[in-house]
């Protein structure tokens, strides 16, 4: 077989096969209109909603700290999805349609914040606490992959960023929380 043939597509990998089957060109232009405004959505929803749960979930209780959560992650999806739609029509970038990038941000955003709000829940704000950090690191995690196999951002590079990241805003929210 000529070295020049491209793969055949029985030979592509699962992830080209489903970004094809979608109706994207290629993996870069996935990346470019469905993997960045994901990321970009679920780094905010994240790190920005861990300071304002933290803090109400250390001065006050598992229940405040569910309504901030709560509130706190879907005001931040309104917000992130509106202004990824607003920032970009897409044509000139060609990042793909704004209101679909826009719902990616938002929804994802949404999803950031709700994840670590989940474990309040639990009415003992220590056990929930614990918990929630637990989700935390996991979202982190989950980060840093998505950066590593789309981005190609050494995992070790990626944790420390987003841990960083993740370190600076929960830090705010105890510091607030114990005042």
């Amino acid at each position: 077989m000529d070295a020049n043939v491209t793969a055949s597509p029985a030979h592509e990998s699962l992830v080209a096969r489903l970004i094809h089957r979608a109706g994207f060109k290629d993996e870069t232009d996935f990346v470019l209109r469905v993997v960045q405004p994901a990321l970009v959505g679920m780094i905010d929803g994240t790190v920005s909603s861990l300071a304002p749960i933290f803090a109400a979930a250390i001065a006050s209780s598992s229940h405040t700290a569910l309504l901030v959560g709560f509130s706190t992650a879907l005001g931040a999806g309104v917000s992130m999805g509106w202004s990824e739609a607003l920032s970009d029509t897409g044509e000139q970038t060609g990042r793909g349609s704004a209101v679909v990038r826009g719902a990616i941000t938002g929804g994802m955003t949404t999803l950031g914040g709700i994840f670590h709000t989940l474990p309040f829940l639990i009415s003992n704000v220590h056990k929930a606490l614990l918990v929630a950090g637990c989700v935390v690191a996991f979202e982190l995690l989950a980060i840093a992959w998505v950066r590593k196999r789309f981005l190609h951002v050494s995992m070790r590079s990626s944790l420390l960023v987003v841990t960083v990241g993740g370190v600076i805003a929960l830090s705010i929210g105890v510091g607030l929380g114990l005042s």
